[in-house]
């Protein structure tokens, strides 16, 4: 088995990528951008997102202290400033930081999952199909057995 996947290291995150990290919605990252000053992710040219790592630790932040501690928007925003997070270049807290490392590692293992489900399908298959195929028997020609060595019964 490979090692569980870290977050990958890279500079740049779409919103689907940091979703899937931290477990929400994208429409839900859009939302917490336009609440929390704070998450400011880059645009392109396009108008596409592009999260830095800083960004995801901050969403997931964001996330734990919505969903897991209980917070309302505005309360989250308070506890933040209280905290000193809610600049743009606080540190990330540890537990953030670790929290979207497991996030990242369970699901690369189940990227890994799923794809030795397949195979063991396709394996699957090919068995089935074979133990269906009929079998053909061909007898190219029949030779005589001569009486004296044949088995009585």
């Amino acid at each position: 088995m490979t090692p569980p996947r870290s977050l990958p290291d890279k500079l740049f995150f779409r919103i689907g990528e940091v979703a899937d990290i931290v477990g929400v919605k994208p429409h839900v990252l859009r939302y917490w951008e336009s609440e929390f000053t704070c998450l400011r992710p880059m645009k392109t040219r396009g108008s596409h997102r592009q999260y830095r790592r800083r960004d995801v630790e901050l969403a997931m932040r964001i996330k734990q202290l919505l969903h897991d501690e209980g917070y309302t928007i505005q309360g989250a925003r308070k506890r933040m400033r209280e905290l000193g997070e809610d600049r743009v270049s606080a540190p990330a807290p540890p537990k953030a930081s670790r929290e979207v490392q497991l996030r990242a590692e369970l699901l690369g293992l189940r990227e890994e999952l799923t794809q030795l489900l397949a195979t063991l399908d396709a394996i699957e298959a090919r068995h089935e199909e074979a133990a269906n195929a009929p079998q053909e028997v061909t007898i190219h020609r029949a030779v005589p057995v001569p009486a004296r060595n044949r088995r009585r019964s």
